[in-house]
């Protein structure tokens, strides 16, 4: 595929200052992408682009799906908005209840957002009301973990560990947040196929910072099941439920972000699920409408909810947060209609089908040169590079943009290639993924 600049950009581009993008770089080369159906992306300039990261890992379904299209645009026509402040209309409490039905144990109560970052957001305050509600008020502190992503709001980065997220806005982060070691060992785990055998002890530096920082004072510890964002960086062997054995143990609330994992990414509808461990509270968004109409949503357990319900009369608001769109008609329409595509075509479960032919193929890079990790689950893979001589991160980000021009869309996090391509996929999609990174691993710097 040849770069082709588009005409007059200069006036197009200049004015959107785009997220997470080396802008001046990125305006130079433009990849503008025009239409989406199914597998593949078109172009500006026509040319089919196929796409192995299911947009930003929310297209789990694939693109522009018509029965999502259908239920969108009819109800833009019924209802285009409603309020939830003190008013209702009936799609989030049908949407909220079918959350109920696909979620672990008593995670029965959904307070819905508009990203994955509202989601982290909410899910912290929702922690620290919990805790006063049941006369904790004292526990105010967090534990999240390095190389963890909890979206951009400034209760997320702060728990999380994505060191360029913070750096920047150190002096206002949050004061009381300690991190665990990321669980990514290369040396003991590299090309892993699932989970690595390697690292549960890291879980046992939960019990050294509560011992530093006192139980009384924590209120949650907050975790990615499987990072995406950090690089792909998976869950060693009884990792999670060594966590949750901690947590329980200290009545600790324990969080899983399921921003990338919910939806059936890794084989089930949630990863607490395929992995059978049960959090206090999940965060979701991207997947939940397919990544058609921008909604979150925060899967809280029945016990959490009691206890703010309780604290408070019954004639006052018990939590004092929320959103404009919480609820938007046309985001609980779409993922409606996406949660019955799923259901429908058994993605979840093909999602795991498919698991080992998509492990297989991957592992078929393993030897190329400069390949020094691969690793997956479920419908996820991470391949790594060694750094070339020209810096940190210049290899994976030239092998995104030869893909890219080779007609296959992946994400570079510095030297790593994530993938995470629609549930929908088939043997010969998997095949032209594999080939077209094979050809840019060998052409690259």
């Amino acid at each position: 595929m040849a770069v082709n600049k588009p005409q007059s950009e200069g006036a197009r581009l200049d004015n959107f200052w785009m997220p997470f993008t080396a802008n001046r770089q990125y305006k130079t080369t433009p990849r503008l992408l025009a239409r989406a159906e199914g597998m593949y992306y078109t172009d500006v300039e026509g040319n089919p682009v196929l796409d192995s990261t299911a947009g930003l890992w929310c297209c789990n379904a694939g693109h522009s799906r018509q029965q999502i299209t259908d239920a969108v645009s009819k109800q833009i026509k019924e209802l285009d908005y409603a309020p939830t402040f003190q008013m209702g209309h009936p799609l989030p409490f049908e949407l909220a209840e079918r959350l109920a039905e696909l979620a672990p144990a008593d995670l029965n109560r959904v307070f819905f957002t508009n990203s994955g970052s509202e989601s982290a957001d909410t899910a912290l305050k929702i922690a620290l009301a919990y805790q006063r509600a049941r006369g904790h008020a004292n526990r105010t502190m967090f534990i999240g973990r390095e190389q963890g992503y909890h979206g951009t709001c400034f209760g997320g980065i702060s728990v999380g560990g994505m060191v360029n997220n913070r750096k920047a806005f150190n002096s206002q982060l949050l004061p009381s947040v300690a991190h665990l070691p990321h669980t990514l060992d290369i040396e003991r785990n590299a090309f892993s196929k699932g989970l690595p055998e390697h690292g549960i002890e890291r879980a046992e530096v939960l019990e050294q910072l509560i011992a530093l920082h006192g139980a009384e004072n924590i209120a949650a510890v907050m975790v990615e099941p499987m990072s995406g964002s950090g690089g792909v960086i998976l869950p060693p062997k009884g990792y999670l439920k060594r966590l949750r054995e901690i947590t329980s143990k200290h009545d600790i609330l324990l969080i899983f972000d399921e921003v990338i994992t919910g939806f059936g990414r890794v084989g089930d509808a949630f990863a607490s699920q395929r992995w059978d461990v049960t959090p206090d509270i999940i965060t979701t968004a991207k997947a939940l409408t397919n990544g058609a109409i921008p909604m979150g949503a925060v899967l809280v357990s029945d016990r959490i909810y009691d206890a703010c319900m309780n604290a408070a009369p019954e004639d006052t608001i018990e939590l004092f947060h929320g959103y404009t769109y919480s609820g938007h008609p046309v985001a609980a329409a779409a993922a409606l209609a996406s949660l019955d595509v799923y259901r429908d075509e058994n993605l979840f479960e093909r999602a795991r089908q498919l698991e080992t032919e998509w492990e297989e193929a991957l592992h078929s890079l393993d030897n190329l040169p400069n390949v020094i990790d691969v690793r997956n689950t479920g419908l996820i893979a991470g391949i790594q590079f060694a750094p070339s001589t020209e810096g940190i991160g210049k290899r994976g980000y030239d092998i995104f943009t030869r893909c890219f021009y080779d007609g296959l869309l992946v994400r570079a996090s510095g030297d790593i290639i994530a993938m995470s391509p629609p549930l929908i996929m088939e043997s010969k999609h998997i095949d032209q993924m594999v080939s077209t990174l094979e050809r840019a691993i060998k052409q690259a710097i």
